[in-house]
C-alpha cells in the first residue's frame, strides 16, 4: 500500500508539443530523470517531430520525407505519449483537456506544465492565400509541393506552348527570409536537373518568382551578403521582387503590388511564423503576439515578472529574455537553435525543482546561419565572417547533418545525400496520394451494374 501511495504521489509533468523544444525536453527529461522519480506525459497531433531545415531539400527531392521526422515512440520510450489536441488548459485547477480524432475529450492532470507547442504559418487576409497557397512549415507540405512540381512538368511536357503551359511552369515563393530563399532556390535546383528528362521543355520556359515586401532577403545575413544573394538568384533566372506584396491569388492569378500579374499552379508561403494560438485557450500570460510570458529560467511569469509556479515554456510558443544580448528587442529569436536548447534546459530546470533545487537561467548566443541554395551553392554567416558558394554548401549540409536529431536519422539523411550522388536524385511524382482510392473506386463494381 505503502508503495502505491509513493507511485501516486510521483510529480506528473505534462509537455504541451512534440516539436524541437517539446521533443528534447522529453528526451532530457528521460536521461537525467531517476526511475519513478517523475511521470512524463507528451500531447502532440502527430506523432512525430519535423526537422523543417530539410524540408526545402524534400521539396527538392534531395531528401526522403521520412527522414526528416523524427518517430516519437522509437525514440521516447520512457514517455507517455498521447496523440492529440489540447483544447483547454487551466492552470488554475493544473488540468488540460485534451481531444483526439474520433474519441470524447479528457482532461491530463499534471503538476508541471511545459508549453512547447511552437509556431504556425503566419499568413494575412489576402485574396485566395488561403484557398491556393501552400505553406513550408511541415513535411506533408513540401512533399505536396514535390509532387506538384513533377505532376506540373509531366503534364506541361504534353501540351503546346500557350497561357496552360506557362501556368503550370510558374512557381512563386512569397517572404524572402531563409525558408523562402532555401525553396525557391532548391526548386530550381530541382528543375535544372529535371530538364534532361524533358526534351520538349526548356529553362527559358520555367519562372520561378521570389516575392518579398521589404527592400532586402534574409535578415539573418549582412546585407552585402543579401546583395549578393539577390543577384546570384537573378542570374539563375529567378525573379526577385523586392518592395513588392501580394495583392491576391485567387483561383491562380497572381497579383503584385508592383501591377505584375501572371497565373501559377504552384504558389508556396513562407512570410513567416506565428506563435501557436495555444495562449488563447489557457489561463497562462501571453503578449500581444501570443507567446506565452517566460523569465530567463524559462518559468512562465505575467509581465510584472511574477512566477506561475508549475509552469514553464520553451521554444517558438514563447517569449523568451535573451540575456546573451543578442536578441530582437531583448528577446530570443524563434528558431531551431534556441527551441533545442531550450528544450534540454527545461529538463534541467525541471529535474532541479523535482530533487528541490532552483532552476538556474537559459543563455545561449545564436552561432549564426547557413543556407542552402541547391546543389552546390550555399551561404553562411557566422557573426561579422560571411561566406557563399560550394564551401557554404558543404557547411550547411555538414551543420544540419549533424544537428538532425537521433543517430539513425543522422545515417539516412546522410546515406540518402550519398545515394542521390551515385544514384542521382528521384523524380517519380506520387501526386495520387492525395486520393489513394480514386483510381480504385473509380474502377469498382457498383450495385445494379452488370
Amino acid at each position: 500500500m505503502a508503495d502505491k501511495e509513493r507511485e501516486n504521489k510521483k510529480p506528473r509533468i505534462l509537455i504541451i508539443g512534440g516539436g524541437y523544444a517539446g521533443f528534447y525536453a522529453a528526451k532530457w527529461l528521460e536521461k537525467m530523470l531517476r526511475k519513478n522519480e517523475a511521470e512524463v506525459t507528451m500531447v502532440d497531433p502527430l506523432p512525430y517531430m519535423t526537422y523543417q531545415p530539410f524540408l526545402p531539400e524534400v521539396a527538392a527531392g534531395s531528401i526522403e520525407p521520412r527522414h526528416t521526422v523524427v518517430s516519437h515512440r522509437r525514440h521516447l520510450s520512457k514517455t507517455r505519449l498521447i496523440t492529440g489536441k489540447v483544447s483547454k488548459i487551466s492552470h488554475k485547477t493544473k488540468t488540460a483537456t485534451v481531444v483526439a480524432d474520433g474519441g470524447k475529450p479528457f482532461k491530463v492532470e499534471y503538476d508541471h506544465i511545459v508549453v512547447t507547442a511552437g509556431a504556425i504559418s503566419r499568413t494575412f487576409p489576402i485574396p485566395g492565400v488561403a484557398s491556393v497557397a501552400i505553406g513550408m512549415k511541415n513535411v506533408e507540405e513540401a512533399v505536396e509541393v514535390r509532387n506538384r512540381m513533377l505532376a506540373n512538368f509531366d503534364r506541361a511536357a504534353a501540351l503546346p506552348a500557350g497561357p496552360k503551359r506557362d501556368r503550370l511552369l510558374n512557381f512563386v515563393v512569397i517572404g524572402g527570409g531563409f525558408a523562402g530563399i532555401e525553396t525557391v532556390a532548391e526548386l530550381r535546383s530541382m528543375a535544372t536537373y529535371l530538364l534532361r528528362y524533358y526534351p520538349e521543355i526548356a529553362f527559358e520556359d520555367i519562372q520561378f518568382h521570389l516575392v518579398e515586401a521589404m527592400d532586402r532577403v534574409m535578415p539573418e545575413v549582412s546585407e552585402k551578403r543579401a546583395e549578393w544573394v539577390v543577384d546570384w538568384m537573378r542570374k539563375s533566372g529567378i525573379e526577385v521582387h523586392l518592395n513588392t506584396q501580394l495583392l491576391s491569388c485567387e483561383k491562380g492569378l497572381v497579383k503584385l503590388s508592383s501591377e505584375i500579374e501572371f497565373e501559377s499552379d504552384v504558389v508556396i508561403w513562407t512570410a513567416g511564423v506565428a506563435a501557436s494560438p495555444v495562449a488563447k485557450f489557457s489561463d497562462l500570460p501571453a503578449d500581444e503576439r501570443g507567446r506565452i510570458i517566460a523569465d530567463a529560467t524559462l518559468r512562465v511569469t505575467d509581465e510584472e515578472g511574477s512566477v506561475f509556479e508549475g509552469a514553464w515554456t520553451a521554444g517558438d510558443v514563447s517569449r523568451v529574455p535573451d540575456i546573451s544580448g543578442g536578441g530582437v528587442g531583448g528577446y530570443c529569436v524563434p528558431n531551431a537553435q534556441h527551441a533545442v536548447r531550450q528544450g534540454k534546459k527545461v529538463a534541467k530546470n525541471l529535474t532541479a525543482v523535482v530533487r528541490g533545487d532552483g532552476p538556474g537561467e537559459y543563455k545561449w548566443a545564436t552561432l549564426g546561419a547557413v543556407a542552402g541554395l541547391g546543389i552546390g551553392q550555399g551561404v553562411l554567416q557566422v557573426g561579422r565572417f560571411s561566406m557563399a558558394g560550394p564551401l557554404a554548401w558543404l557547411a550547411h549540409r555538414g551543420y544540419h547533418g549533424l544537428a538532425m536529431p537521433m543517430l539513425e536519422r543522422k545515417v539516412r539523411v546522410i546515406a540518402g545525400w550519398v545515394w542521390n550522388l551515385l544514384l542521382r536524385r528521384d523524380v517519380v511524382s506520387l501526386e495520387a496520394v492525395r486520393e489513394p482510392r480514386e483510381i480504385f473506386a473509380s474502377n469498382a463494381a457498383k450495385p445494379g451494374r452488370k
